[in-house]
């Protein structure tokens, strides 16, 4: 499998970190495309560099639209961006490639392929949503960065651990990295 993961501007960028973690460890080909923004974020909130995440996978610039997953000639399996900001959803809902991973977001619709945005923005406004909306339409998988709490997470890896596996889930990638409903005992 060949994922390409976005990595934008807004908070939560641990989400993309683990989540690249994840997939190298499955041995899944990652492809990440970073905007200096997210770089400058990465750095802020987890202490990953920019080396740092060349490490584990080919580190794509977001002004790069001549990268290879700007066509739908590459062939990639899926994108997930993680975090996504609401400028890059924006972007994405008004098919507007000016950027690597606006580009590569449309190329993953229109060739019909998976393409999830961990959304992190709260509250949201009308925009944001009928944004959401449009990706929903057109195929794409909104998974807000929302955990669960029912399995009585310890601690922020926990937490982050949540919805990282909700989004392997959407890869199909098996995984074990939260507690899965079984129902409650009454």
């Amino acid at each position: 499998m060949r994922v390409v993961l976005g990595m934008t501007g807004a908070s939560g960028a641990i989400y993309g970190c683990r989540l690249l973690e994840e997939l190298c460890n499955r041995g899944v080909k990652v492809s990440a495309i970073a905007s200096e923004m997210a770089l400058r974020i990465l750095e802020e909130e987890t202490g990953y560099t920019r080396q740092r995440i060349a490490s584990f996978c080919e580190l794509f610039s977001n002004e790069d639209l001549a990268a290879p997953m700007a066509s739908g000639s590459n062939l990639f399996d899926a994108m997930v961006i993680a975090p996504c900001s609401m400028k890059t959803l924006g972007s994405i809902a008004g098919g507007v490639s000016s950027s690597l991973i606006a580009r590569a977001a449309d190329v993953a619709l229109k060739e019909r392929r998976r393409l999830i945005l961990v959304t992190r923005e709260t509250p949201l406004s009308m925009i944001h949503i009928r944004n959401m909306l449009a990706v929903t339409e057109a195929g794409g998988v909104i998974l807000p960065a929302c955990p669960g709490f029912y399995h009585r997470p310890k601690d922020i890896d926990a937490l982050v651990n949540h919805v990282v596996g909700k989004v392997l889930d959407q890869l199909g990638l098996e995984n074990s990295l939260f507690e899965r409903w079984h129902g409650s005992e009454s």
